[in-house]
Parts: C-alpha cells; structure tokens; sequence
C-alpha cells in the first residue's frame, strides 16, 4: 500500500479519494482492470450508504465533520475476491445490442443494470450533445471494473455493431447486479419497517409488498372508467400510430390493477396485439427481466404474476387472439412459468433460520423460437448457487412446456382455460394476423 493513502485513515475508515487510491493499488495486478473513481465517479454515489466493488458492496459511513468515508477492511476484502478471478479473454459472450429486448431507461440515480449503462454510453459516441454533457475525461467504470478496455466490438455486414465482454466479467457483473439488488431491497425493507403511518386525512399512496404503488378509493381514480375490451383484437403497430391514442389511454383505469390510471398500452410481442392499457408499475411487472435477447432471470415479481394474482394476470395475457388460439404465453413468459412453476421441486435448498430457503437465482434461456416448436429447447438453471454457479436443473422442449402450461392453467384458472383454444376464435379480429402451419403436427398455429 502506497504511503500516500496512510493519512487519510481514520478508526479504520478511510476517505472516499484515499480508497480510490487504495482500490487502484490493490487490484493493479488483477486479471480484470479496474478504474480509477471508483468511489467518487458514477455510478459510485457514497450518499446511498454504499459503493459496488465488483461483487462486493462497501458501506459508506459519514464520518466527523460530514466527509464520507469507509472501512478499509472492506475495500481490502472486495480488492481480494477481485483478485481471485481468473479471465480469459478469448471467451467472449455477446452484451448487445439486442433486437426486440425491453427498452428502459437508466440514470444515474438507479442500481447498476450494467447492460444498459453500457448500451447507453457507447450510443452517446453517436450522439456529440449527450457526450458532450458527459464529464470530460470521467471514468467509464462498473462496479469499479474499466469495462472499456475489454470491450470488443464486432462489426457484421458493414453497419450492425455487436458488443462482446469475456465470460468472466460477464458473470462478476451479473452477481454484482444481483448482491446489490438484495443489498437495496434489505435496505428498503429496514426503512419501511421504521416509517411512520400516514395521516389518514391526507390522500395517499401506498405500496404493496412487491413495491407497486396503488392509490385509494378516494384518490383520482374514482373519474376514470373500466376498461371494457375496447381495443382488443387491434394491431398495436396500426393503433399506436393513430393521433390523440395517449390521451384516450390515460382516460382508463389500468386494466390489471383496476386502480391506478393506465399510461402504456400493453401488447403481445409474439403476435402483435394489444392487450389492454396498463399503468406503467403493472407494465413493469409485466415485463420479462432480459439478460439476453433469449435469456431471463426469473425476478421475485413472478411470484405475484404465477401465485398471488395469477387469475389476473392469466386473463389480461389472454387478451392476446393468438395467445388465447395456442392456450398458451409468449416465449419469455412460459419459459418462466416452466422455471418458477414447472421445475420448482428441481431448485436446490440450503438451511435457513426457519426451515429451509431456495438456493440461488433462476435463470431460464432458450434455443430457437416458438415459430419452430420442434427444435426449441428451453434450459433452466440456478445462477449464484453454493453447490455450483450455472447449475443447469432442467432442459424442457417447448412443446412439453407449452402441455404442462395447458394441463397447470385449466387447473389454476379455469375460467380463463374455457375461452382459449383454437375452437375460441370468436374474438379474432376480420384483419387477423397471417395463420400458418405448426411443424408440430396438429392444425395450424396463429403467429
């Protein structure tokens, strides 16, 4: 350790510019390089009560006099397990861009999703005002990993640009994501459990237990009407296009909540119909988590879609003509329902303080399309597993995951079950969507 970061240690805390030192130094023989700023540049923001140092959080402390500061011990941890990883950077794993994922915002005020932060700063190269704002000569860190210099950057055909990181960093990057996920929501769960209860005669806005904002009865929802299946059956491409459609959506209640004014009109992306217009927290719930174009880590948010809601859910995914035709979900969907559901019994267990807590996070990817159902193959594992990172627990062929679906939904939601299948094609619009033949083998498959 240089003699420089000495001075700024106080009772093992050390300052904010003498950790960033101190990082450097630590790590300047690790096979993954690391930037300096770590602690003072973004995504680093030491008020939060925390820095993300590869898959390792460090707490922030306010120190005497209001100058933040934390435990050397921590950083030395952090620069450790950082240390240990081992990169080859021929094995390269492809970040982007990714046609037809969720686009969402990123700023620097949210968690790490580093794939979008990098998808975000590697577009400002094309855009001069937005790099132009950007601070001159300010570190492009992650974690406080210098992705920068092992990014490689593919070009095909003359004009697509793909985006590749060695698989190692891909993976320390994805637990760093995951460590601090749990680090905020632990956080949350401490505040919410301190706060004060409202004032009942002030009009309020809660939050249930998965964070999703409702407003009371007597809030400004009471003037907005129930949506009635008024859009269904329409194409979102030719709907969205039509002039004063925002407005008419904000006229609505969500129609998945029932009590939140709806903002977004949800549609199927498989076939490309509307559903029904959602409020932006149901939207978001909605959404599948994309690692990849044909990769999702299955969020707690599924809890709620395939267990506490579920009739809900099942009905609003079922406003799709071509889903409801099949009986079954778009592709990221029922790869979830197959992980969280069907190979719930396969998920590892460890001991827990009252009984026993599933291991890891799961992560579900596939091979193929729902448009070729022969050849796709969907792959469930446990990513962040004590027993083994990757854990692959199950490789279940689309068809047999679209049957189990059927035989789970007329069990759990029969109700909805008896308005799909391809003889419940009332609904279909006059200008359907083209019908063609499922290499499955049996009748024909809206797509």
């Amino acid at each position: 350790m240089s003699e420089g970061v000495m001075p700024g240690r106080t009772d093992s805390l050390i300052t904010l510019g003498a950790a960033d030192a101190l990082w450097v130094d630590l790590t300047a023989d690790s096979a993954v390089p690391t930037a300096s700023g770590a602690f003072t540049c973004s995504p680093a923001h030491a008020w939060v009560g925390y820095v993300l140092l590869g898959s390792h959080v460090v707490a922030t402390v306010r120190a005497s006099g209001g100058q933040w500061s934390v435990p050397e011990a921590q950083v030395r941890r952090a620069a450790a397990e950082l240390n240990a990883v081992g990169m080859d950077r021929q094995d390269l794993v492809r970040i982007g861009p990714f046609r037809g994922a969720p686009r969402q915002e990123c700023n620097e005020e949210t968690p790490l999703r580093w794939r979008r932060r990098i998808t975000g700063e590697l577009q400002e190269l094309g855009d001069p005002e937005r790099a132009a704002r950007r601070e001159v000569g300010q570190p492009y860190h992650l974690a406080g990993i210098d992705w920068r210099r092992i990014l490689v950057e593919r070009t095909r055909d003359g004009t697509q640009r793909t985006w590749w990181l060695p698989r190692a960093v891909v993976r320390l990057l994805d637990a760093a994501e995951h460590t601090e996920t749990q680090w905020v929501q632990a956080a949350r769960t401490r505040q919410a459990s301190a706060a004060v209860t409202e004032p009942p005669s002030r009009p309020r806005q809660a939050r249930d237990t998965d964070g999703r904002q409702t407003t009371s009865p007597e809030g400004p929802t009471a003037s907005l009407r129930p949506y009635d299946a008024e859009l269904e059956g329409q194409l979102y491409s030719v709907l969205s296009r039509k002039p004063g459609i925002s407005r008419r959506v904000a006229g609505w209640a969500c129609a998945v909540c029932r009590t939140a004014p709806a903002a977004v009109l949800d549609h199927c992306h498989e076939h490309g119909y509307v559903r029904a217009p959602v409020c932006q927290s149901c939207n978001t719930q909605e959404r599948p988590d994309h690692l990849y174009s044909n990769d999702i880590r299955v969020a707690n948010h599924y809890a709620r879609l395939f267990a506490t809601d579920t009739d809900d859910w099942l009905r609003h995914w079922h406003r799709c003509p071509g889903c409801r035709a099949r009986t079954t979900l778009p592709l990221p969907h029922l790869a979830a329902w197959t992980a969280h559901i069907a190979c719930r019994s396969l998920r590892p267990t460890h001991p827990a303080p009252r009984g026993r807590k599933p291991c890891g996070v799961l992560r579900v990817s596939w091979t193929g399309s729902q448009n070729a159902p022969r050849s796709c193959l969907l792959t469930v594992a446990v990513d962040f597993c004590p027993s083994g990172e990757h854990r692959v627990l199950a490789q279940v062929p689309y068809r047999e995951a679209a049957e189990r679906f059927r035989a789970w939904l007329a069990e759990t939601a029969p109700a909805v079950a008896a308005t799909a299948g391809p003889d419940r094609l009332d609904g279909l619009p006059a200008r359907s969507r083209p019908v063609i033949a499922d290499t499955s083998g049996e009748g024909l498959a809206l797509f």
